[in-house]
């Protein structure tokens, strides 16, 4: 039984979460938090569901934003707008084989994730809603690359199990996620193992081939990254109540489509090679024949949509909404961004992604 004063203690922490302060980051848990919210019309006149949906998304495009700062510290431009880090000459280098112009499009992909969270957080504020922290789980270690700041992380760039059927699933004019196809990898071998996408340490850029293997998962990688913010917001759109939430997931969602479409032209320019450290192999995708790995195909091919029956259509693929917060949390953890992570950050990620499920349209 509780005291009079824990009681209020707990009444104390109570006030502090729901005034917006982190998910996490008070001694009580997630499940608590979530609980605690309101159960009807959360304050400001956002909906219960509403509110998670925003939360969870705020929740991504934090760990987009550190995932991304990490590339621009070692592969973009360091400047007022997307301060931190002072580069990687060689690893820039080799980054930029698959387009000149890469340290730019590094650079504004991250500019624009730290703006979508920071809205979504202003956003949540001006409605009275409780926001998400996730500062104290910041604890993974940097590269130790020159040019890259030695701060805790949330993500892990040096493990990456890169899924690569993104490649494939939009170029296949009969297979779609939603009708529970499994389009096959683009990148066998970056989907069977833990590879890094930025130098570890000053030791990776010695030999050429590693280097550029590096390089060439850091490409796919930012268009599996995004394909998924893509579908993401496309997906969780489905289940808001306001018109104005509905509005801001419709504006954010396609800037993720532009991230990932530029991002899927510049993977097609990864050089096909052997990494003599882990004998990582990126083939030569145009050598495979047909459309399924046709590097210049960077439109999504028209494919079955809501009913087989239908003509083929073309699309952003997946977009069905059931459990699509969780899903988008199993390929991140898949994808190896969570490698050290602890066992709170993953209890208020799935908390966080739940609530976002468990929100109804109307």
């Amino acid at each position: 039984m509780e005291t009079p004063e824990q009681s209020k203690n707990v009444a104390s922490r109570r006030s502090f979460l729901l005034t917006g302060a982190a998910i996490g980051a008070g001694t009580i848990g997630a499940g608590r938090f979530l609980a605690d919210a309101s159960p009807a019309l959360a304050a400001g006149g956002l909906s219960k569901g509403d509110a998670a949906i925003l939360r969870f998304l705020a929740a991504a495009e934090l760990i987009e934003t550190d995932l991304w700062q990490q590339y621009n510290e070692l592969a973009g431009i360091q400047d007022d707008e997307v301060p931190g880090g002072s580069g990687s000459a060689a690893y820039a280098e080799a980054v930029a084989v698959l387009d000149g112009d890469m340290d730019q499009y590094i650079h504004d992909n991250t500019d624009d994730e730290i703006s979508h969270a920071a809205f979504i957080d202003a956003y949540l504020k001006a409605h009275g809603e409780p926001t998400v922290n996730l500062d104290r789980f910041r604890t993974l270690p940097s590269s130790k690359a020159t040019g890259a700041q030695q701060i805790g992380r949330l993500t892990n760039l040096m493990q990456l199990t890169v899924d690569t059927s993104f490649w494939t699933r939009y170029r296949s004019d009969s297979q779609n996620p939603d009708f529970g196809d499994a389009p096959v990898q683009a990148v066998p071998g970056l989907a069977a193992g833990q590879f890094p996408a930025i130098p570890r340490s000053d030791d990776d850029l010695a030999q050429p081939d590693h280097l550029q293997a590096i390089a060439n998962t850091a490409g796919f990688h930012f268009v599996f990254i995004e394909q998924g913010g893509t579908s993401l917001y496309a997906q969780l759109a489905q289940r808001v109540t306001h018109p104005e939430v509905l509005r801001i997931l419709l504006s954010i969602g396609p800037t993720e489509a532009m991230h990932f479409q530029t991002w899927h032209d510049k993977a097609g320019n990864a050089p096909p090679l052997t990494d003599p450290t882990n004998g990582l192999v990126f083939p030569d995708l145009n050598a495979a024949g047909g459309e399924l790995t046709q590097t210049n195909l960077i439109m999504p091919e028209p494919t079955k949509f809501l009913n087989r029956k239908f003509p083929i259509v073309s699309i952003i693929r997946p977009t069905q909404t059931k459990d699509a917060a969780m899903a988008a949390v199993k390929a991140l953890t898949a994808d190896g961004l969570f490698i050290g992570q602890s066992q709170e950050f993953a209890t208020v990620i799935t908390q966080l992604a739940k609530a976002a499920d468990a929100a109804r349209h109307g």
